[in-house]
């Protein structure tokens, strides 16, 4: 009895919760910038990338950035680096590439 009474303790102290006091999920599943595709927490191929904003006349980095996230399925494809281009074309962050 000992040993479920820690364990139930240990798991009261493991949740989260916000101002209120309202019990809150810690994973908050994300979206596929591209596909809009739910990402799941099983999907081992799917990245984040932060793409740095240049300034350009200088070509420096300006210390924002952009984050995109690209599911599994898109990248099994093979369309990551399209993803990528089309998305930063949109944002009008990659100038000197063309459609």
């Amino acid at each position: 009895k000992k040993r479920d009474n820690k364990l139930a303790q240990s798991l009261k102290k493991r949740k989260k919760q916000n101002e209120t006091g309202d019990l809150v999920d810690s994973y908050c599943p994300r979206k596929c910038s591209y596909t809009n595709r739910i990402i799941s927490a099983k999907d081992h191929a799917s990245v984040q990338i932060n793409v740095a904003e240049v300034d350009e006349t200088t070509g420096r980095a300006t210390g924002a950035f952009k984050t995109y996230a690209l599911c599994g399925a898109l990248r099994g494809m093979g369309e990551g680096d399209d993803a990528i281009n089309k998305l930063s074309m949109n944002d009008k962050m990659s100038a000197g590439l063309k459609q």
